[in-house]
């Protein structure tokens, strides 16, 4: 068995469901420990987090991820136990193997072999690991990236292993997200049942033509980087389970997904207003999981496109498409910051698995990077 593979099965084998660590974070600080780096331990709450680094000086690159994972559903749904990783056909199953402890073991191996011919390297080489990216993402990196910031220190360059490709390892890089921003509704009415409505207030009646106009606005139409603004009613519950009794309340999820041509602000804003419109009692709270962020064409993209290039053979194409990741909280600081890891095909799926031979050129493309951002 190969370094990456090796290591991947030892996290894989830890069941760190989201926000507890199991472990994992205990394997990759003895790696690093080997390497020279400093480790930094930075727990909050129930959640580990780390900061390792290697070196003192500027630029700073830095590899980020989480240990935590998803739960794996009923395990007799899976061709093996999701928590003993299993190699089958060429391909490592278990939960997290692609997303992300595939990508850690990658990054690991990657710095083994750099330092290896590179001992003298430019630059820092940071780690920065939390296992809070898959729960509520409060008291992860989040806070770690508050730590840092409140002591000045920076990082220049950030490579998040998030499964980003879609066919092949690389053939698609993340150098931006959009922003999610969530709402939660209640509309209050009057309980009552449904044969005297002149009695009751029914909220569902009250607020439709509310949401239906939320519904058909056009927020914006994008840009060359980002699709357009859309929004989403992703839950509505109302009612007592009766089928004659009118609801007294009616509680909505929405979400939106927004581009850098619109801010949160002014999403509210416009939400309330037609909210208004319909002069309806209702309670509305805000949560916003992250801005909409992107990191241009620079030195850090250039690297990753070409290690990809050589690595793989193939042209990287650019994306800022899919969820949020904890790159939201690192971007803000200043730093530039690309996704780039396996095929998320099977991520948070039964079977979850990503092949081999992946990892290894995973490896190399971090390795890639590596050399040509710390060595010129």
């Amino acid at each position: 068995m190969n370094d990456t593979l090796s290591l991947a099965q030892a996290l894989i084998q830890q069941p760190s469901l989201s926000p507890h660590d199991r472990g994992c974070q205990a394997l990759l600080c003895d790696e690093l420990q080997k390497l020279g780096f400093v480790i930094e331990q930075l727990p909050f709450g129930d959640v580990s987090n780390f900061w390792a680094r290697r070196g003192t000086q500027g630029p700073v690159l830095c590899f980020a991820g989480h240990t935590d994972v998803v739960p794996a559903g009923d395990s007799k749904d899976w061709l093996s136990d999701p928590f003993i990783p299993t190699v089958r056909d060429g391909k490592l199953y278990g939960r997290g193997a692609a997303d992300m402890k595939g990508s850690l073991a990658a990054m690991i191996t990657a710095c083994k072999r750099f330092l290896a011919a590179h001992p003298g390297h430019n630059g820092s080489i940071a780690f920065l690991i939390t296992s809070d990216e898959e729960s509520i993402a409060i008291d992860g990196t989040r806070r770690v990236v508050e730590v840092l910031e409140a002591r000045g220190e920076k990082i220049t360059w950030c490579v998040v292993g998030e499964p980003s490709s879609t066919a092949l390892t690389g053939d698609v890089i993340k150098n931006g997200r959009r922003g999610s921003l969530n709402g939660i509704l209640r509309v209050n009415g009057q309980l009552g049942h449904v044969a005297y409505p002149h009695l009751a207030l029914n909220p569902i009646h009250a607020f439709l033509p509310a949401l239906t106009e939320l519904a058909a606005v056009e927020w914006d139409q994008g840009n060359q980087y980002f699709p357009p603004t859309s929004f989403q009613i992703s839950n509505i519950h109302a009612g007592t389970g009766a089928n004659n009794v009118i609801p007294g309340n009616m509680e909505v999820l929405f979400n939106f997904r927004f581009s850098t041509e619109v801010t949160a602000l002014q999403l509210q804003q416009t939400t309330e207003s037609i909210f208004n419109r319909h002069h309806c009692d209702y309670q509305l709270d805000w949560q916003l999981s992250g801005n909409p962020f992107l990191t241009s064409e620079g030195k850090l993209v250039a690297a990753v496109r070409d290690s990809v290039q050589q690595v793989m053979g193939i042209t990287a194409t650019l994306s800022t498409g899919g969820g949020t990741s904890d790159g939201r909280f690192i971007a803000p600081t200043g730093a530039e910051v690309v996704e780039i890891g396996p095929v998320n095909a099977t991520i948070h799926k039964v079977n979850e698995h990503v092949e081999v031979v992946e990892l290894e050129r995973l490896a190399a493309i971090y390795q890639r990077v590596l050399e040509k951002l710390l060595l010129t």
